[in-house]
């Protein structure tokens, strides 16, 4: 067989192994089309412990879910489902674990009925900022144990949004002193609760849907749900006009995706990178989405709305800082994998603090000094 024959059949041979791995035939010309040949697309089915669709925390569910659809080239399709959908808010950890539902996007302090250790990957009361706990869950032991922790539940999770610093939370009336809070019935998930109840308060645990109703028929005295930006969404202002901050309880709890571990370990390695990577971008948006809609938000509230800010006095802030140790340290005592998440979040806080003395929060300071505004 001579040169150009040969190049002419092996053309021919390429040509029609392309279009068999094609697969489709375009019928009007009786050759094969061009179509991309990609395996079966798997669809996950995701609930959520928020409002369908609602900003900054339902989003942050719904932008995840497409991401990983993109980065997946369309191989992965994860369908979103809102709080009460398929499950309720507080349901989601369950639906997950036994298999109803492939994975959740919820706020791992929920789940602390179960172990205490959850909520250090959410927030604890006087705890890591969001780029703190982010260092530590990334970068100092966090991730690890936190698979270990949710590995006895069938469940492996990773950091997913993050709101930023919170708010203290909306009041009916004015919290000058200590006694002030005794019998005051307060919206606080998490550890927070434990500080309301020290403090000689009730700590209410409700969903998101649930604040509003509770605070119009005085079911709660007060409530704490995000920040700004979604506090606005939900109107608390018009059965709550003081609005005390900074958060003690949240000052930058992260977001989370869930996945059962049976689904985890059928995909993939590059699946699960996929989804690795796209976790990854959703928590790294979303605290940039919060801070950015936070800002716009408050001006609205104050300037729009008459919204009148507070701070607890340092008497209560001393106070808090003793109930809140005295909580964080009281959830160590549950188990043994609470105890060692413990010791690590601690070690974690300590070599934060010393660096953001001298960075960050000496930045601020200096820069408000200088500029004014």
């Amino acid at each position: 067989m001579d040169r150009r024959t040969f190049i002419s059949r092996a053309a021919v041979i390429a040509a029609g192994t392309g279009a068999a791995a094609c697969g489709a035939e375009d019928t009007a010309n009786g050759v094969a089309a061009p179509n991309i040949n990609r395996r079966r697309t798997r669809r996950l089915r995701m609930v959520t412990t928020w409002p369908a669709g609602f900003p900054g925390l339902g989003t942050a569910a719904e932008s995840t879910a497409r991401m990983i659809g993109e980065l997946s080239g369309g191989a992965l399709e994860v369908q979103v489902h809102g709080a009460g959908e398929i499950v309720g808010a507080f349901e989601a950890f369950d639906a997950v674990s036994g298999g109803v539902a492939d994975m959740y996007h919820a706020a791992e302090y929920y789940w602390q009925g179960r172990s205490p250790a959850f909520s250090f990957f959410c927030a604890v009361p006087m705890g890591l900022t969001a780029l703190e706990i982010m260092a530590w869950v990334d970068h100092g032991g966090g991730q690890e144990l936190w698979e270990e922790l949710s590995g006895q539940f069938g469940v492996i999770a990773f950091q997913a949004g993050n709101t930023g610093h919170q708010m203290g939370g909306w009041f009916k009336r004015e919290i000058n002193a200590l006694s002030d809070f005794r019998g005051l019935r307060m919206r606080i998930p998490g550890l927070g609760g434990n500080v309301i109840r020290a403090l000689g308060g009730a700590a209410v645990n409700l969903s998101g849907g649930e604040i509003y109703q509770n605070l119009q028929s005085g079911n709660i005295d007060a409530a704490e749900w995000v920040g700004p930006w979604n506090d606005l969404a939900f109107g608390l202002y018009r059965e709550a006009p003081y609005y005390y901050g900074p958060s003690f309880h949240e000052p930058g709890p992260a977001l989370a995706i869930g996945i059962n571990r049976g689904v985890w370990d059928s995909l993939d390695s590059t699946e699960q990178a996929v989804i690795r990577a796209a976790c990854k971008a959703a928590n790294n948006d979303n605290l940039g989405e919060f801070t950015h809609n936070n800002a716009l938000a408050l001006k609205t509230l104050v300037d729009d709305h008459g919204v009148q800010l507070r701070d607890f006095s340092d008497e209560i802030w001393r106070e808090i800082g003793r109930a809140s140790e005295q909580a964080v340290a009281d959830a160590a005592n549950a188990d043994a994998i609470t105890r060692r998440v413990y010791d690590s979040y601690i070690q974690a806080r300590r070599r934060s603090r010393y660096w953001h003395e001298i960075s960050e929060a000496a930045y601020y300071r200096r820069r408000e000094q200088v500029l004014g505004n």
